[in-house]
Parts: structure tokens; C-alpha cells; sequence
């Protein structure tokens, strides 16, 4: 069955779209990427959406050409990738633009900006969307969602295996083994905290770049970084509560960037986005030390994925930090770094059209077995 999957993250880059066809049995599937595309978002677009979800007050008139916007951007992506018209299904998640983390006296929530009965139409086509609200109103954070789909689109090795996505925001997903006492053991998954977001808007905050992100990590490589200061920041609460955990900008944005920047004093460029880069490999690296003194759970690899497994510093922080862990690309086993989410949400979606619910509780807390996302027909 060919689906196509359309996923636009925390990093507000653009829309990542994938065609796949999937067959089988859907918690061990066969499935096949028949084509990918990739769509930048213009940039008063970009620039609309960021200033929106660190707080700037639109009207209602805004806020609707906004969704329409975004809506018809996607249907754009969906387009390039499949001109034909072959999907059976569209998933898409929407652009994310604000999260509330869940609480034990406070519900979660989660703002994703799509009209999903508009893309229908455009496309002609069936959609799946809104794929958050239902684990949220079940007690859940309704993320990390990408964890729900990792075990059957990976599979499990001889040991624990980890898949770590940075992008906006890293999160973490944990597969058992399978063999051994730990076969029977449930899949974890949680937002780590920040991975690219505050890098990327360290180079932007700067009046002398025309950069949007530091590419292959080469001026944080130049730097040297503040290492007593991220061990200060790492003692942060929200680093040490227990999963399920969920983040986002609204945590991790422009004015966590500029109470970090003031930590840290008089320093050149090069030496802040070096600390930045290393604090999140830091993040992962006492994730991981927590889940074995916690859990006694010990990676034996970290696939990694998203736009932070292209920067070559952040890469080698995290080999470097993570001792005793293979740590690699998930390219490496057929998966494309850049489009690991857009094939989450097409799963999903996939899923939903058979029928196939999920159970989340050791990932996002939700409390039931949930069918994710709403379908709509044209």
C-alpha cells in the first residue's frame, strides 16, 4: 500500500515529504521508499512561523492565512513527490507552533497548524492528520510520537538499541533486545531537550551572520567550550524528570538562548556555539548514564537521525561523551536521516488505515491504546 508521509519539525526548515510502500505485517513490515522530496519554506514563511511560536499576537485574520498557508505548502511538498497522485493515504503532521508539556495537576497540549479537509481537496486525495490531540486527551504529552514506530521500522539486535533524532529538539528512542531477559521488556522513548534550536538561533542572533545554522559544525569547531558551565546547566530540573518528558521551543528558544548566553559572559562566537553543540551531546550522554543507573539498560548502538547527524562536531561530542556506544548515522541502515519523521507520520498513517492501535504508555504516558490521527476524505 504506498503512502505518503509529510512532516515539518521544531527546526521550522521546511516540509520533508516521502512516498513508501508498505506490506506485510504492520508491527514488522516490509516497506520500500519509492521517492523523497524536500521543500524549504519561503522565508517570511519561516520567519512568520518562529516569531509566532515564541509569542508574537497575531489576529484571527493571521492566524487563518497562516494555516492556509502552511496547508498549501504541504500540498505543494505532497505534489513534487508523488505527481502522479499514487498515495492511497497522505499523512501529515502539521507545523507545530506551540507544547505544553504534561503535568501531574496540568493536561498537556500541543498546537499543529494544518486544515486537514482543505489538503484533502487540494490533493483529491485521502489525509490523516492531527495526530497529537487524542494521546494528549488521554493523559499523554502526545510526543515523542516518532518513538511509537521506531521498533518495527528498525528492529531489534542483540542488545539495546537506541535511535536518537536531533533536530529542533532531540528526543530518544529505546528498542529492546531480541533474546536474552530483557526480550520481553517494553520500547521508551522521550524528549531529551534541546538539540539544534538553540545553535541554530545562536547564529541567527548574530549581527554579523546571513547564516541560518552552522553548518557541518565548523565554527563550533573552531571554539572551545565552557565545559563548567554546561555542568551547571545539565543540573537543570527538567533534565532529571523521569519519563515520559516532553519539549519544545517555548522551553528551549530565544530566551533560554539569551539566560545561557548570559551565563556564559563576554565569549567569542565560535566559543559559544561550542558550548551550545556539546551541551547537547551532553543532554543524551547523561540521558544514558540515568537509564543504566535507573533501569540497568546499556546501549550497544545510537542510530542518529535528523539535521544535528550532518553537524561533524556534534557527531564526534556525542562519540566522544557516549563511551562504549557504537554511534552512527541511521543511513547506514536504509533509513534517510533527513526524512526518518515524514516515514513516522506515513506509518502512522498507514496504521490508521488498518485499524491499528498503539499502545504509548512507556512513551508519551498516554493511559490507552490509541488509533493515531483523524482521517478525512475529499
Amino acid at each position: 500500500m504506498r503512502i505518503m508521509g509529510l512532516m515539518s519539525g521544531t527546526s521550522v526548515d521546511g516540509i520533508d515529504s516521502i512516498l513508501v510502500d508498505f506490506r506485510g505485517n504492520p508491527s514488522k513490515p516490509k516497506w520500500k521508499i519509492l521517492n523523497t522530496f524536500s521543500f524549504e519554506y519561503p522565508s517570511s514563511t519561516r520567519q512568520k512561523i518562529l516569531q509566532v511560536g515564541q509569542g508574537l499576537k497575531i489576529n484571527s485574520k493571521d492566524w487563518l492565512e497562516l494555516t492556509e498557508e502552511i496547508t498549501e505548502l504541504n500540498a505543494c511538498a505532497a505534489r513534487n513527490c508523488d505527481p502522479e497522485s499514487t498515495a492511497e493515504v497522505v499523512g501529515c503532521h502539521g507545523q507545530t507552533l506551540f507544547h505544553r508539556s504534561a503535568e501531574q495537576s496540568k493536561r498537556g497540549g500541543s498546537l499543529q497548524l494544518l486544515s486537514g479537509p482543505l489538503l484533502a481537496n487540494i490533493l483529491n486525495q485521502s489525509v490523516v492528520y492531527d495526530f497529537r490531540s487524542k494521546d494528549i486527551a488521554s493523559g499523554g504529552h502526545g510526543a515523542p510520537l516518532v518513538a511509537l514506530v521506531d521498533e518495527a521500522l528498525v528492529g531489534r539486535l542483540g542488545g539495546w538499541r537506541g535511535v536518537l533524532n536531533l533536530g529542533g529538539i532531540a528526543n530518544l528512542t529505546i528498542i529492546p533486545p531480541k533474546t536474552g531477559i530483557d526480550k520481553t521488556r517494553a520500547c521508551l522513548g522521550w524528549d531529551c531537550g534541546p538539540a539544534n534550536s538553540l545553535i541554530d538561533l545562536a547564529i541567527q542572533d548574530s549581527i554579523h551572520s546571513s547564516l541560518k545554522f552552522d553548518k557541518s559544525g565548523s565554527l563550533a569547531s573552531l571554539g572551545k567550550p565552557k565545559i563548567e558551565v554546561i555542568q551547571e546547566w545539565l543540573k537543570d530540573e527538567f533534565f532529571h524528570l523521569e519519563p515520559p518528558r516532553s519539549t519544545g521551543r517555548e522551553q528551549f528558544g530565544y530566551e533560554d538562548l539569551q539566560k545561557r548566553k548570559n551565563d556564559l559572559g563576554d565569549i567569542s562566537q565560535e566559543d559559544l556555539l561550542s558550548t551550545l553543540t556539546t551541551f547537547t551531546a551532553s543532554i543524551i550522554s547523561q540521558d544514558l548514564s540515568n537509564l543504566c543507573r535507573l533501569k540497568n539498560i546499556r546501549l550497544i548502538e545510537l542510530l542518529v537521525a535528523g539535521g544535528g547527524s550532518k553537524n561533524l562536531f556534534l557527531m564526534n561530542q556525542l562519540q566522544k561523551e557516549c563511551i562504549g556506544v557504537n554511534v552512527r548515522e541511521i543511513n547506514e541502515i536504509g533509513i534517510p536521516s533527513q526524512y526518518r519523521e515524514a516515514l513516522a507520520f506515513a506509518t502512522l498513517s498507514w496504521w490508521n488505515f488498518l485499524g491499528k492501535k498503539v499502545n504509548p504508555k512507556h512513551i508519551t504516558g498516554a493511559n490507552r491504546s490509541i488509533l493515531y490521527g483523524i482521517r478525512v476524505d475529499p
